[in-house]
């Protein structure tokens, strides 16, 4: 009867979920060339090609996609096992935009319990502006926010989001009336971003759907009601980036950054299993977007 190797069934499911050697490295806290060999040898136990690797992307076999459950179930059981003498669960208040937390919040979540399934996620989704409003009060344990100001500047940066102007296909734009918009209510630092952009390059703009968060606004663009100015992540899977059609300023780009004042093993295994997860579901800003600095 074979025995698996855990720690190397555990880099799989890793490799599988981020898409990425590199990054199930960091969130392992070890090299990208241990994440491999434990690969290699697990596919040698087991008699199968698991991971397919090409220099464009990284993603599972035909094999890796029939034993990724098996896997995944390996993994939980083995941290059920390590709990088993009644090991003290600990409770994490993490904070999220709404402009950060897109389709990915499952991958996320499983990710932190993978990580370390002792721990407790209280999750807490709203504006950047009132989550580090929380984090100051000592509300929150961490906070993932767009980055819109030199308020604080002493957090780690996980990744920088496009915004762009996002329609539905079959949306129209008449150039001689004001550009229908979606929004979240103010102060929604968004909005304010999208306003001044059409303010300052002259163009006339209308709200006509006001959204309690970016789920809701995402619904108005994918009904045709209006244009929004979305993060790439979160925006509908039906949507388009309309801006060049419509000759729309260009929306600049904002760091999403991760802030926390815990600095003990536990906080930071479960806070990379989270950076690392935000990282895994975001591509490169194309080379024609401006990147904003601090304001």
């Amino acid at each position: 009867m074979k025995s698996l190797d855990v720690e190397a069934v555990h880099a799989f499911v890793l490799v599988a979920d981020l898409k990425s050697f590199t990054q199930a490295a960091q969130a392992l806290d070890t090299t990208q060339s241990s994440i491999s060999l434990r690969i290699k040898r697990l596919e040698e136990q087991l008699g199968r090609r698991l991971i397919e690797r090409t220099p464009r992307q990284v993603r599972m076999s035909v094999d890796g996609s029939a034993f990724i459950e098996p896997a995944r179930a390996l993994v939980a059981a083995h941290g059920n096992a390590l709990g088993a003498f009644g090991v003290e669960r600990r409770k994490f208040v993490i904070g999220m935009s709404h402009h950060v937390v897109g389709a990915e919040l499952p991958l996320l979540l499983r990710r932190m319990s993978d990580s370390n399934p002792d721990v407790v996620v209280d999750m807490r989704i709203a504006s950047s502006r009132d989550l580090l409003d929380a984090f100051d009060k000592g509300a929150l344990d961490a906070a993932v926010v767009l980055q819109h100001d030199s308020r604080r500047l002493d957090g780690e940066t996980i990744l920088t989001e496009c915004f762009r102007w996002m329609a539905a296909r079959d949306f129209n734009h008449d150039p001689s009336r004001p550009l229908k918009l979606a929004t979240q209510a103010e102060p929604c630092s968004v909005r304010r971003m999208a306003v001044d952009a059409l303010d300052e390059a002259g163009l006339a703009w209308t709200e006509v759907f006001v959204g309690g968060g970016v789920t809701t606004v995402g619904a108005a663009v994918s009904a045709g009601l209006a244009v929004a100015a979305l993060g790439l992540r979160v925006s509908p899977a039906d949507a388009i980036d309309v801006g060049a059609r419509f000759n729309l300023p260009r929306l600049p780009a904002r760091d999403v950054v991760l802030y926390t004042a815990h600095t003990d093993p536990l906080a930071r295994r479960t806070l990379r299993a989270l950076s690392e997860a935000v990282r895994s579901t975001v591509a490169s800003c194309p080379a024609t977007t401006e990147t904003s600095s601090v304001e």
